[in-house]
């Protein structure tokens, strides 16, 4: 069997220019940025649309579901950061898996991306067109009929709304990152100031009794209700596929995963708290619009409902916006190693972003919005990103020891332990979605693998290049004078030259 083909960490950096300018990307997000970057891909469906679904699992102790999502989600968010501090590309967890295990795990780790971004920004896009027929209707009492707010599955034609949203990210996202930051940030703040709103009402009208049972379905329904809750996570590792276009990525990307983890989590049991205090879990489990619907009981008017409405819309866009812009980034770099088509990684010199993988990702994704129902296909999803997250803590421990002198602007605390609880609860969580998926889920890999033989393992750059002699150590010594002649940091700060 031949030698996996694994592409060190020091080539990775260097051929992204990542301690520099990164190929073609500007340098222009910071800290505060990358949080509101980091927020606006999380922060959305989950809570506005999927919260319905994990109470009408879990009851009340869908808050114990939403603490285990989030043990799940931090163990490995301490994986993200040290790798996404020493590896700052534009790759995320498919560069990781390319650096610690190798080419084809990699393009399998893209492959899944494809799917846990894809149906995500789908399945976001559909979530939005409910609010906005929400919003409407407070507003001036109309929606728009269900021909042109759902796909035939849903008793529609086409949604239209969700076509929509997945174009305005795209036009925003082409002009260029520093508009797309500016428009995430603001809608960030739009979305958290919202949501402490319905915290603010929901409480007012708590009541403890509406808390019993806490439990109804016991642990089966609270770990179902964890699986269901995870996908409100989706998204925290989007940070990571800034690494090219943040000011200082070595510093910057674990701070601002750590940050948002600890905003999200607590944002979303409090909210899920006001809500089931407020009217009870059986009226939020399983209805369409379930923070306006509490907001109107409670108010007795629709005009709070529809600022929570409001808020909503704000939000999905927000995710909409921040998970195409990761799935450009991934795709870029996957076209880089030349494991995609060369179309991907092509940026416009005016706009310094990837125009043609924009618009192609917008198209692609916006036919299932329009026509398809996803919830089929939402375990899918959630499987496909835990693995991921499983093959990232697995990364860190082989890196940590092929590589033991990588700069690591961050490490994993407890090291090993973190990484194994998060493979343990990542695993726990595949088992939770059940054998239909599991097996849903082979044949997505088989399919996947096929792809790469086919055509990303006879393109490969990396594979081209051992090929023909050259040797990848050559390449990252080449990489990494040229750094030291720059004679800059990843920070952008003077260094001395490397010794001999």
């Amino acid at each position: 069997m031949p030698a996996p083909r694994i592409k060190s960490p020091h080539l990775l950096v260097a051929e992204s220019g990542a301690d520099r300018e990164g190929h073609g990307l500007k340098r222009t997000m910071g800290l505060f940025q990358l949080i509101c970057f980091g927020v606006g891909a999380i922060v959305g469906t989950g809570i506005f649309v999927g919260l319905s679904d994990s109470v009408a699992q879990a009851g009340p102790a869908v808050v114990v579901s939403f603490v285990l999502a989030a043990l799940t989600c931090v163990f490995t968010a301490f994986s993200f950061a040290e790798l996404g501090g020493a590896i700052p590309v534009s790759g995320s967890s498919y560069s990781f898996a390319y650096a610690g295990l190798g080419e084809s795990t990699a393009f399998l780790v893209g492959w899944c991306l494809l799917l846990e971004y894809g149906i995500s920004i789908s399945a976001v896009a559909v979530g939005w067109s409910q609010y906005v027929n929400e919003l409407l209707h407070s507003l001036i009492g109309w929606q728009l009929p269900a021909a042109l707010s759902a796909g035939p599955s849903d008793g529609g034609i086409v949604n239209l709304p969700a076509v929509l949203v997945i174009a305005m990210a795209s036009v925003l996202l082409v002009r260029g990152v520093r508009e797309s930051a500016g428009a995430t940030a603001a809608m960030a703040a739009v979305k958290l100031v919202i949501l402490i709103a319905f915290c603010a009402i929901g409480y007012s009208a708590f009541k403890h009794g509406n808390l019993t049972p806490f439990s109804p379905a016991g642990l089966g329904g609270i770990g179902a209700g964890t699986t269901a809750a995870f996908f409100s996570y989706i998204g925290f590792d989007a940070i990571t596929t800034a690494g090219e276009e943040a000011k200082n990525p070595r510093r910057d990307i674990p701070v601002a995963i750590m940050v948002c983890m600890g905003i999200v989590t607590l944002l979303y049991c409090a909210v899920a708290l006001a809500a089931i205090g407020a009217i009870g879990g059986k009226q939020v489990a399983g209805r369409p619009a379930a923070l306006s619907y509490v907001v109107n009981e409670v108010t007795g008017s629709t005009i709070g409902g529809g600022v929570i409405a409001f808020g909503a819309v704000v939000a999905i866009a927000s995710v909409v916006l921040a998970v195409m812009y990761g799935q450009t980034r991934i795709l870029m770099s996957m076209s880089r190693d030349g494991l995609i088509p060369r179309v991907f990684e092509k940026v416009s010199p005016k706009t310094s972003t990837p125009v043609a993988g924009t618009l192609i990702v917008a198209a692609v994704f916006a036919l299932p919005a329009a026509f398809a129902s996803l919830d089929a296909v939402m375990n899918l999803c959630t499987i496909g990103t835990l693995a991921i997250m499983a093959v990232v803590n697995v990364a860190v421990m082989t890196l940590r020891r092929r590589e033991p002198d990588l700069d690591r602007s961050f490490r994993v605390p407890l090291y090993p332990v973190g990484p194994l609880l998060g493979i343990a609860f990542c695993l726990y969580l595949i088992y939770e979605t059940g054998w239909f998926t599991w097996v849903q889920f082979a044949l997505f890999l088989a399919v996947g693998f096929l792809v790469y033989v086919a055509y990303g393992r006879r393109h490969s750059t990396l594979g081209r290049e051992l090929a023909a002699g050259t040797k990848a150590g050559d390449a990252v010594e080449a990489g990494a004078a040229e750094a030291d002649r720059v004679g800059v940091t990843a920070a952008g700060a003077e260094r001395e030259p490397r010794e001999a």
